[in-house]
């Protein structure tokens, strides 16, 4: 499967936010943004034109893609399945890629970046209702119940979770740090996305 193998962090510089795709290092004084604010490449340094329509609809795209590292083919079955469904077509799109499993174990804590939970997955680590799930983009439903493999349990990496990640869960999920358990409560709402973006531009886009 295709996916990004460049720095994550000429992502966030060619956004100009961060989209935290290196975990704590994002929080700290090393973050790219905070050391160098201006695009990449030989021309990031010179003054930026004004953005056309087309071009603030594509950053728009281009932002939510690269937070969830969705390629675009994927990412247009996404817009095509919100469409299908009943409701604003920007917020099911957002709502739809939040329920990842990758990005559900990274919202458990359980990962220390979505790159990182999507590793995890991908190595057989988590289970959903006690079945492996190896699949990134297995979307969850509600009563799905997240947890670890129980070798995987074992590792000092996964031991040290028992007492709590620290970290504030969407009120979508529910957690049993002790057993390493996360119990999907809820479909995610637009609140539950903590991610600033105008989703109607990607509508707008796509309906060009």
């Amino acid at each position: 499967m295709a996916r990004y193998t460049g720095s994550v962090c000429r992502l966030c510089r060619r956004e100009g936010v961060k989209l935290f795709l290196k975990g704590e290092r994002c929080y700290g004084p090393k973050c790219a943004v905070g050391k160098r604010p201006t695009p990449p490449g030989e021309h990031g340094q010179t003054r930026q034109r004004r953005q056309s329509e087309y071009g603030l609809q594509l950053r728009e795209k281009q932002k939510v893609r690269r937070v969830y590292g969705v390629m675009e083919t994927q990412f247009r079955r996404y817009f095509a399945k919100a469409e299908r469904q009943h409701g604003i077509t920007g917020e099911n799109l957002l709502t739809t890629i939040e329920r990842r499993l990758d990005n559900v174990v990274y919202r458990a804590g359980f990962g220390t970046s979505r790159n990182h939970a999507r590793q995890l997955v991908r190595h057989g680590h988590i289970l959903v209702n006690g079945k492996k799930v190896n699949i990134p983009s297995y979307l969850v439903e509600v009563n799905d119940v997240i947890t670890i493999r129980e070798k995987s349990a074992e590792t000092e990496y996964f031991k040290a979770m028992r007492e709590g990640t620290g970290k504030v869960l969407p009120k979508w999920l529910v957690i049993d740090a002790p057993n390493l358990k996360v119990t999907v409560a809820a479909m995610p709402q637009r609140d539950d996305v903590d991610l600033t973006v105008q989703e109607h531009l990607i509508v707008e886009l796509y309906s060009r």
